[in-house]
């Protein structure tokens, strides 16, 4: 990518629509947009809409009327000037168009080529740039809105007090070093290590918001299993408000999963229905089965279903024992609108026999998928089993994208080595090692560190316009 010539690309999926936008950014980005239509007014106005024509460059006619916007440097999106370019959303149009600016001297952005001008044009950083992409790819109002934040540069603020002790640090031991004969203080071993401690400890709670980051960010699944006909497909339907999954009396019904994403508490959740697990010689059912088996442990969070109106049986206890060996689940008791034959007091010598086992605690929740019962409650156990709810810290403050928390590992890192250093009264020329190193993993993050081997990775991700 270069960034001393003029991009073009549409701002707007492709597709028919009412409207549509081109957008043109660099120093010849007026230019072409005043050689491509006959503007009612000339020259553009900054940020000013103007009303203008799209004509067919080779007979003249009319072919649109369209709406340009331009803004100047460094007062833009991408710091350089820009031209906004509003046609009616026909393809046909739209491509035209570009094809126009084309010939007029424009090039073809790459994928996330605008952002990556506002970046290099310092219009934000480089956590700000990606918190761009996470704001289009939301899929719940609560993702943009932390997304939003963290655009607004909230995870910078967060991270700048911590590179600014660095640099005091840095700067205090190398002075130190460098002017030690001319009555410079040396900083003693007992400040260095108090310093070393604080930041060490703001950055460590930092790190562990990251498991809740990432549920903002991608999202859990969350995967229904239990014997053949307990209603795992009527609390999939319930949980969804739709009819999602059929549902028959015949044991066995679904042999293949079946997933949909609803939000809760603003998290995307991906519900899982999976095949009722039993012994069977029908070669369908047994891929079924199996992809169960591989689901349930792959999931984020497990709903073992019961039916309780039926007696407790030795499968039930063997499925619990296995489920609660694979990580976080949930015990639902359903058809509790039926004369329930499992008794409250079999749940939870179940449940006691895995705790004995040293497999701890499984909540118990009573729902009857037929009427609703029960299913306010289960939702709530949804939410705290899986960890969703008010996480650590400000909304804009957790670490939603794993590259940086990844900066942040290894700036504890090295900072854990500069604590060991400190306390082992290490020579200052070694601790400033691991003290660089601890700052320049942070500016990787925002973008002050050397970061050009990543940012190749970072916007070829974007959409093209963007």
């Amino acid at each position: 990518m270069r960034n001393d010539d003029t991009i073009v690309a549409p701002a707007t999926p492709p597709g028919r629509a009412g409207m549509s936008v081109i957008r043109l950014s660099g120093p010849q980005a007026l230019a072409i947009a005043s050689q491509v239509l006959r503007l009612r007014k000339r020259p553009l106005e900054t940020r000013r809409a103007a009303l203008a024509s799209f004509a067919d460059p080779e007979d003249g006619r009319i072919l649109d009327e369209v709406v340009v916007i331009c803004f100047r440097r460094p007062h833009s999106y991408t710091g350089e000037d820009v031209a906004e370019i509003s046609c009616h959303g026909s393809p046909v149009i739209l491509g035209y168009l570009v094809q126009c600016c084309l010939s007029s001297g424009a090039r073809a952005a790459e994928p996330g080529e605008f952002t990556l001008r506002a970046f290099l044009n310092g219009r934000m950083d480089l956590s700000q740039a990606e918190a761009v992409r996470d704001l289009i790819e939301s899929r719940t109002l609560y993702q943009a809105r932390v997304a939003a934040l963290q655009l607004a540069g909230s995870l910078s603020a967060r991270l700048k007090p911590h590179q600014q002790s660095l640099l005091d640090l840095i700067a205090a031991l190398e002075a130190g070093i460098d002017f030690g004969e001319d009555d410079v203080p040396i900083m003693g071993w007992k400040e260095a290590g108090r310093r070393l401690d604080e930041i060490y400890h703001d950055l460590s709670k930092l790190a562990e918001s990251h498991r809740y980051g990432r549920m903002i960010r991608e999202g859990i699944t969350l995967a229904l299993a239990g014997r053949p006909n307990v209603g795992k497909s009527s609390v999939f339907n319930r949980l969804l408000n739709r009819e999602r999954a059929i549902v028959t009396a015949v044991p066995g019904t679904t042999r293949d999963l079946v997933s949909e994403t609803e939000a809760l508490d603003g998290i995307p959740l991906r519900f899982v229905d999976t095949a009722g697990i039993r012994n069977t010689q029908d070669e369908i059912e047994r891929i079924g089965i199996e992809r169960t088996r591989q689901a349930i442990a792959d999931a984020d969070l497990r709903l073992l279903i019961v039916d309780a109106s039926d007696e407790w049986r030795s499968e039930d206890s063997e499925l619990l024992q296995h489920t609660r060996r694979l990580g976080r689940m949930l015990l639902v008791a359903n058809k509790c609108d039926l004369p329930m034959r499992t008794r409250p007091a079999d749940l939870v010598k179940a449940v006691q026999g895995a705790r004995s086992e040293g497999l701890g605690d499984v909540p118990m929740v009573f729902t009857s998928a037929k009427t609703g019962e029960g299913f306010e409650e289960l939702k709530k156990q949804i939410t705290a089993s899986a960890g969703l709810g008010p996480g650590s810290g400000l909304e804009g403050e957790w670490l939603t994208n794993a590259r940086h928390q990844q900066a942040i590992a290894g700036s504890l890192q090295a900072l854990a080595r500069a604590q060991q250093a400190a306390r082992e009264r290490v020579h200052h020329e070694m601790l400033l090692l691991d003290l660089y190193e601890a700052l320049r993993r942070l500016g990787e993050i925002t973008g002050t560190a050397d970061v050009e081997n990543i940012l190749g990775v970072i916007f070829s991700k974007f959409c093209v316009g963007k």
